[in-house]
């Protein structure tokens, strides 16, 4: 199932890619991109294809507020709604995916064993999500942040207030993406709900935490840290890895995966079959 739409927040839609394998009885692994991704950047839909190949279920989205449309899934062509983003939004969005694959696919996967994988920021709303719903076994992350409160710019604050906006360079497409200054004041007000620190001491499922020693955008010590607070762990380096493990995007039919992003799938399957 290729482009299907489940309602986020807002009833905006969030756009969804399900991989099924034969097997009725499939785990099924829910994966969350990160600031700045969407659910076919990269390898994204070759890794999907990877882990239904190995007998699991893979379903991937786009956030509702992730700044790309049902229309246009590869750009990010609505900036409006991406500078309205924030965590909250993001998690009820999770949210609403579990709950959709609880009522609707109860008869073609083992909704009794929910794996949540998230890269980067996407490994923090797992880590999150893992540490408060019970119906999640498992928790992945690639490349996550350990704290949310961290990344918020922390300069000309009193001028992001003032103006209502600062923005992110997209480097890729030379977009200016906008962050509204209610990105901020929601993480205030949900402090305690949004601590990665908070729920990565209180997350007592198992959780494998992969992270390349040559990530730029992502600090190799935020993964340590994440193990050292997370006692059910796994910390995986990677060596030689960048923040995607060294793939791009676009990734064409002729591209292969990268012998770091390899490591990655063999030690994500590894720990999937435990």
């Amino acid at each position: 199932m290729k482009n299907f739409i489940i309602p986020g927040f807002d009833n905006r839609p969030i756009l969804c890619d399900l991989f099924l394998p034969k097997n009725k009885d499939a785990t099924v692994v829910i994966f969350s991109h990160g600031f700045k991704g969407f659910k076919d950047w990269g390898a994204f839909n070759e890794i999907a294809s990877y882990f239904q190949q190995e007998g699991y279920a893979f379903l991937k989205f786009n956030y509702s507020h992730n700044g790309t449309t049902v229309e246009d899934p590869l750009n990010f062509s609505d900036l409006e709604a991406f500078g309205n983003n924030n965590f909250s939004k993001e998690l009820y969005d999770l949210n609403q995916v579990i709950n959709w694959i609880e009522q609707d696919l109860s008869k073609k996967v083992n909704i009794k064993h929910l794996v949540l994988l998230g890269h980067s920021r996407g490994g923090g709303l797992s880590v999150l999500k893992g540490a408060s719903d019970d119906r999640i076994d498992k928790v992945i992350s690639w490349a996550s942040v350990c704290d949310f409160e961290n990344r918020l710019p922390k300069d000309k604050i009193d001028i992001w207030k003032e103006r209502g906006v600062v923005y992110a360079y997209n480097g890729r497409t030379k977009q200016q993406m906008p962050m509204y200054f209610q990105f901020r004041e929601d993480y205030y007000a949900n402090k305690n709900k949004l601590s990665i620190p908070r729920a990565a001491q209180e997350l007592l499922k198992p959780t494998l935490i992969v992270h390349g020693d040559l990530d730029p955008t992502v600090n190799l010590q935020e993964g340590i840290q994440l193990h050292q607070w997370i006692k059910n762990s796994k910390l995986c380096i990677v060596e030689g890895a960048d923040h995607v493990f060294n793939v791009k995007h676009p990734f064409t039919s002729i591209d292969t995966f990268s012998q770091e992003l390899t490591f990655v799938l063999e030690k994500t399957l590894e720990f999937l079959n435990e």
